[in-house]
This record gives structure tokens, C-alpha cells and sequence, in this order.
């Protein structure tokens, strides 16, 4: 039998408390309290210290001989855990930007390109309003594609900024492909995007999206006239002519890139999230030093994870802008759905989150949630007060208090008051970025861990239950990113006491910004 936990996790509105435990010296301790060392701090070790915990390690790790062991417990024992690993790609790959008037069916395209679906489509102009960059791959050769919003002359609003976005995207571009629905031919829109690359000087694709049949080819044939070359037939809802389109690209893609940005290996990815018209896409501005991602007063303006390449104190982090997290899912339709859905996918993909936090607003259940979406998926976390510009002295000192109540449940989580708009305090965020990462980095070596449970069991047993007492026979630390930490017992341990066990962790160890987990393991003596 095996159990595990997230501890750590936001739970309900009262705080964690340790449970009562009975005095010590309970009947039958696993551990010899004669070997018990005095615990240090997370700094502080010697050779005085590593070798009885190193002869504690072996002493227990022969008693677990004795119980029925099945092989993937072995294989934890034997140090074959689950870490996983930083990616990164150390090259610049050419730039391929799509663009085109709203609704021609880049972003559909774009996923036909990258293989995947990834950028939200819906039926409606629009949908897209950033400059997304994706990795992609064509016969043997890696290029970046950069889904854009649509472009319109004179407009204004956020209308205008997106098509400011676009004709960022084609100026940090190697090669364009220019998207024309075939069915409705050439505008007076498409009149102006061909205008506006022949100005860039950059080479073109043109793509003649919508050509699902034989019938709607020559109306393709018409787009000659925009005098681009030849128009590429395709469809990208069904993947007709896309493969003869890539060709094209290839061909026009240069080797190396001129505006591609080199990524250095392993940068951090640092997803920014919470609920919407927080302060996202503004804090991702701040630390880009430039306008990014389109930003607007409307609730909702990201709908796709945006990355960005940023360097801070002299180390490149990879941050990513998401859609705001609405209060419930599954009750969002349309654009807003996929982009709830992208958001938590960047979660997944990111290594610490940054949850962003109204500061002129009371902390919603909304918050909370978003809280514990982080947690769920092991990240790391750091908590940010936006909009700590907009408070007075006094309601400073209230916000503070409530602060302390409202997050009792992530008391380990950094935190840090700054201003997106100002760029205030934002210097503090690279410090609580670097805690929370080397917390879920942390390793705990077997020895230490089985030392520090020795002392923290002779101090407070596990309480009786049913005239038995678990026994922990033996604990190891199974993975990092979230740390995660096995331990084996001859009975299941309470959620309260393992709540107590991560509590004592977090005072010796730290683990400041990053989640733990607990994970017990049942096992019973062998028979004779």
C-alpha cells in the first residue's frame, strides 16, 4: 500500500497546526536515540557530522531487509529517482512570421506548421493579439514560427496595438508568410500588408489559405495579381498543399538567423499567472524593458502564453505571460476555455511560477485557486503584491495582517510588494526567483534525512491509533522538482503527522518556495 501528499498546499481557511503527540520514549522506536545527532542547519556540515549519519543510513537500510519490498522500492533504494531536467537550446533559429488581415486562419496555420494545436482558434476575428513564438521543424531543419494578431489600417484601441505586435513580429523576422483567404481573394486590407513588406524587404511566402478542393484553386491563382510569386494553395484545417508550403519556407529561411536571439542553455522558465487584469502582461513589459505583449484596461486581453527572453542581474530567465485564470473553468466558453487550458499547460512547463496578486483588492477565492493550481503541479512559487504603489501608509499596515491570515497555508512562498506600472521593487523579484528555484533543487542526503526523523520521532511519536503505532523504518528523498521524499512505515501515517514532519522539514531545511511531497509506503515483515 502507498499514499502521498502535496504538503504545502493552500488548504482550507484555518491555519496548520501540529497535531497532539504523546510524550517520548513510546514502545518500540525504530531508531536507537543513543545515535541520534544533534540536527544542523541546512549550512552546516562536517565529517564528524556525515559518518554516523552515514552508519545510521546503513543500519537502518539493513532493517528494511526484514519487510516485503517490491522492486520499484528497490529501485528508490537503490538511487534511481525521477529528476527532471532543465531544457534548453543554445541556438538561434531563423524567425518565420505569419501575418495577415483577422480571421485568414494563421493561428490554424500555425498549429499545421508546428504539428500541435497550441495557439487558440475559434471562428471569430481577433483571437489572437500577441506576437506568440513557437519551435517548429521541417525535413531535418528547426525554424521558429511567430503566430501574430491581425493586421487592420486605422484603427484604434487594442486594435491598433495588435497590429503593432504584427509589424513588430515582420521586422524581427528572417522570412514572412502572408496569409490570404482564397475564397474572399485579395482586400483593401491586403493591398496594405503587401505594401507594408515590401517596405520590411523581407522574403515572402504567399499562402492561400482555404483551398479545400480542386474548385477553389483557381480562385488561388488569382493572387498572382498581389505580385508576391506564386501563391501557395492550401488548407489549413485539413493539411492540404501544407507540405509544399514548407518547402517554400524552407527555402526562403535562411541558415542562420540575423534577428534571431541566441538561447542560452537552461535558462529558469518563470510562468506569470493569476486572475485576470492583474498586472501580467505589464510586469512581463517591465522586465522586457519594451512593449512585449499588447496590454489594455479590458479584463482578458492575453489569450496565448507569450515567452520572452529576459536577462536580470546578469542571468537569462525565460518568462512567460499567460491568460488570466478565471474563477471557474469549465463554465468559460470560447476563447477564454482554450486559453484557460494553454495557461495551465505553461504552468506545467515553467519551473517557478509567479503569482501575481491584486494589492488594491481583497485576496479572492479566485487567488487561492490560482495558488493552488501552482502547488498541484510542483512548481515553485513566489508571491507577488501588484499595484503597491496605489497604498497609503495605513492600509499597508492592514494589508499586512490580512496578508498574514488570508496565505497562512503558503507561509513558505517568498514574498514580494512591487509595482508593474513603475517598475517599483521589481529588483526584488530576481532574489525570490533564485530562493524558490534552489529550494526545489534541494537534496537532502539519506543519512541527514534519516538523523533528522530520528530526532523529530523521539521528540513526538506518531499518536496510538487502535492500540498500534506506525513505525518509520527508513526515509529517503526520492526526486527533486518538487522535492519529493518517501518514507517508509509499518502503518499509514496521519495527513496531520506528515503535516508535522514538513513543517520540522521546512525549519531545518528551508525549502523556501517550493512545494513538498510525502509520500509513505506500507510494509510488512516478511514471513519465516
Amino acid at each position: 500500500m502507498t499514499s502521498g501528499v502535496v504538503v504545502g498546499a493552500v488548504r482550507d481557511n484555518g491555519a496548520v497546526s501540529s497535531p497532539e503527540f504523546p510524550s517520548p520514549g513510546a514502545p518500540d522506536a525504530p531508531f536507537d536515540q543513543a545515535e541520534v545527532s544533534p540536527s544542523d542547519g541546512p549550512e552546516e556540515s562536517g565529517e564528524a557530522t556525515a559518518a554516523p549519519d552515514e552508519a545510521r543510513e546503513r543500519a537502518l537500510r539493513a532493517g528494511l531487509s526484514e519487510y516485503e519490498l517490491d522492486e520499484d522500492d528497490l529501485l528508490l533504494l537503490e538511487g534511481h529517482g525521477d529528476d527532471g531536467e532543465a531544457a534548453g537550446t543554445g541556438r538561434a533559429l531563423p524567425v518565420l512570421a505569419v501575418v495577415g488581415r483577422p480571421n485568414v486562419g494563421k493561428s490554424t496555420l500555425v498549429n499545421r506548421i508546428i504539428g500541435r494545436r497550441e495557439a487558440v482558434v475559434l471562428d471569430t476575428p481577433g483571437v489572437t493579439r500577441d506576437r506568440v513564438r513557437y519551435p517548429a521543424e521541417w525535413a531535418g531543419r528547426e525554424f521558429v514560427v511567430v503566430d501574430t494578431g491581425g493586421w487592420e489600417v486605422d484603427v484604434a484601441g487594442i486594435e491598433a496595438r495588435v497590429a503593432e505586435q504584427a509589424e513588430v513580429a515582420i521586422a524581427e523576422a528572417d522570412a514572412v508568410v502572408f496569409v490570404v483567404d482564397a475564397t474572399v481573394g485579395t482586400t483593401d486590407t491586403d493591398e496594405q500588408v503587401v505594401r507594408l513588406l515590401r517596405r520590411a524587404g523581407k522574403p515572402v511566402v504567399l499562402a492561400a489559405n482555404k483551398v479545400d478542393g480542386p474548385s477553389v484553386e483557381s480562385e488561388a491563382a488569382g493572387l498572382w495579381s498581389l505580385g508576391l510569386g506564386q501563391p501557395w494553395g492550401v488548407s489549413a484545417l485539413h493539411g492540404r498543399g501544407t507540405g509544399d508550403l514548407l518547402d517554400a519556407i524552407l527555402a526562403a529561411l535562411p541558415e542562420e538567423s540575423a534577428h534571431g536571439t541566441a538561447i542560452p542553455d537552461g535558462p529558469r522558465r518563470v510562468a506569470l499567472v493569476g486572475r485576470p487584469n492583474v498586472g501580467k502582461s505589464s510586469m512581463l513589459n517591465q522586465l522586457a524593458g519594451a512593449q512585449r505583449v499588447v496590454v489594455d484596461e479590458v479584463a482578458g486581453t492575453t489569450r496565448d502564453p507569450v515567452d520572452e527572453l529576459v536577462e536580470l542581474k546578469g542571468r537569462p530567465y525565460v518568462f512567460v505571460d499567460t491568460a488570466g485564470i478565471r474563477r471557474r473553468v469549465h463554465q468559460t466558453t470560447g476563447a477564454d476555455f482554450y486559453a484557460s487550458l494553454r495557461t495551465q499547460a505553461a504552468i506545467e512547463k515553467a519551473e517557478v511560477a509567479v503569482v501575481l496578486v491584486d494589492a488594491s483588492d481583497e485576496l479572492t477565492e479566485q487567488d487561492t485557486r490560482v495558488i493552488q493550481q501552482v502547488v498541484d503541479a510542483g512548481r515553485a512559487l513566489v508571491i507577488a503584491y501588484n499595484k503597491w504603489d496605489l497604498m497609503d501608509d495605513e492600509r499597508r499596515h492592514f494589508l499586512e495582517r490580512e496578508i498574514e491570515q488570508d496565505l497562512v497555508q503558503v507561509q513558505w512562498a517568498p514574498r514580494v510588494n512591487l509595482s508593474a506600472l513603475t517598475g517599483r521593487h521589481t529588483d526584488r523579484l530576481v532574489p525570490a526567483l533564485e530562493a524558490a528555484l534552489a529550494s526545489w533543487d534541494t537534496r537532502i542526503s539519506t543519512g541527514r534525512l534519516n538523523a533528522f526523523l530520528g530526532e523529530l520521532v523521539a521528540a513526538h511519536p506518531h499518536p496510538l491509533r487502535g492500540g498500534k503505532q506506525p513505525r518509520i523504518l527508513f526515509a529517503t528523498q526520492a526526486s527533486t522538482r518538487p522535492p519529493r521524499f518517501v518514507v517508509f512505515a509499518t502503518g499509514f501515517l496521519d495527513p496531520g503527522y506528515r503535516r508535522y514532519i514538513e513543517r520540522r522539514l521546512r525549519e531545518t531545511f528551508g525549502f523556501e518556495g517550493s512545494p513538498i511531497v510525502i509520500s509513505v509506503r506500507v510494509r510488512e515483515k516478511r514471513k519465516r
